[in-house]
């Protein structure tokens, strides 16, 4: 899918607030744009085929062997190299709603979709509704298949329990995938990686193409890594910002928001549709939403929220409030 992602700010000149991208905008990057600057060379010459350095300092970071880890252009390029790899299996079974992606990658490698199906995708936490499976349904989920995707890109942004690499490794049917794209909120560089057990990684290896992470990225991950921060400096404030939001926008009437485990979720505007309140934000106010109907499940009326400052989910919580009044 092209086009239909959240984040579609480049079809704007004019947007001051983002409630679209469900990635943390209040990181600081001065550091990471002084690092880059002075290494800026390093696009004269080919990167690394395979990305092994940054695959090595994920691997000490995880504590398992660099061969159980493989990293790609993004949580989608793993998604798609996954349904190419195992395409001859033919059948896989998407949980919805979720992020369209692998329904879409599966479509593309000629899968037939039925519960029950060789293949799962288990997005953990889930985009758009912001829950979390409980791990033990998650293992007794990969019990009934005989492949499971989990994908956590979204594992830094929740304090839930989650499935860490060396638990699925051992197991040999769960792939874990995880987002340095979300993790450190760089979603222009596309960085994601996969950890699984060796045999999964070498299948999906002979699948990679050569060069898929280039020069810049790769320095920009190694860097990222070594440092060891995260995008978000204070995850509980930053969760209990995102209640306070939620709550306040349920209390519009004509506004139902859904519970969440993360820093988005998922809304409902009944007398209009998602559309419609996403285009008179965004000319009227400047703010950017996610218009959500185009996840399969869900309806015209449906819209996510990703959490912002205290004053830009403020400045939301007035303009959302003003659209219903003038209805």
């Amino acid at each position: 899918m092209i086009e239909g992602h959240g984040d579609d700010l480049y079809r704007y000149n004019h947007i001051k607030m983002n409630f679209s991208s469900n990635i943390f905008n209040g990181t600081d990057m001065s550091a990471l744009k002084d690092y880059l600057c002075s290494c800026l060379d390093v696009v004269r010459s080919y990167p690394e085929p395979s990305a092994a350095t940054l695959e090595q300092l994920i691997a000490d970071e995880c504590g398992i062997r660099p061969d159980e880890v493989l990293v790609t252009s993004g949580a989608v390029d793993a998604i798609y190299l996954i349904a190419q790899a195992y395409r001859h299996e033919g059948t896989c079974h998407v949980i919805q709603p979720t992020f369209r992606e692998y329904e879409d990658a599966c479509r593309v490698f000629g899968y037939q979709e039925r519960d029950g199906g060789v293949l799962c995708w288990l997005c953990n936490p889930n985009n758009p509704t912001g829950s979390v499976m409980p791990v033990e349904d998650v293992l007794a989920l990969a019990d009934q298949y005989g492949l499971l995707v989990v994908d956590q890109s979204y594992e830094d942004y929740t304090m839930a329990p989650l499935l860490a690499p060396a638990d699925v490794i051992v197991r040999g049917n769960i792939i874990l995938l995880h987002s340095m794209t979300k993790r450190f909120a760089v979603p222009g560089l596309r960085l994601g990686y996969v950890t699984a057990s060796s045999q999964v990684i070498k299948r999906l290896r002979d699948q990679y193409r050569p060069w898929a992470i280039n020069a810049l990225s790769l320095e920009a991950g190694k860097w990222l890594v070594t440092q060891g921060r995260t995008a978000i400096p204070d995850l509980p404030s930053y969760l209990a910002e995102t209640e306070r939001l939620r709550l306040q926008l349920n209390e519009i009437e004509g506004i139902d928001t859904q519970d969440t485990q993360t820093n988005f979720f998922l809304c409902t505007i009944r007398q209009s549709t998602a559309a419609e309140l996403k285009e008179y934000l965004a000319q009227e106010h400047g703010i950017l939403i996610r218009d959500a109907s185009n996840f399969t499940g869900l309806t015209p009326h449906h819209f996510r929220i990703a959490t912002q400052s205290p004053a830009e989910n403020d400045a939301l919580i007035h303009a959302v409030n003003q659209f219903i009044t003038t209805r």
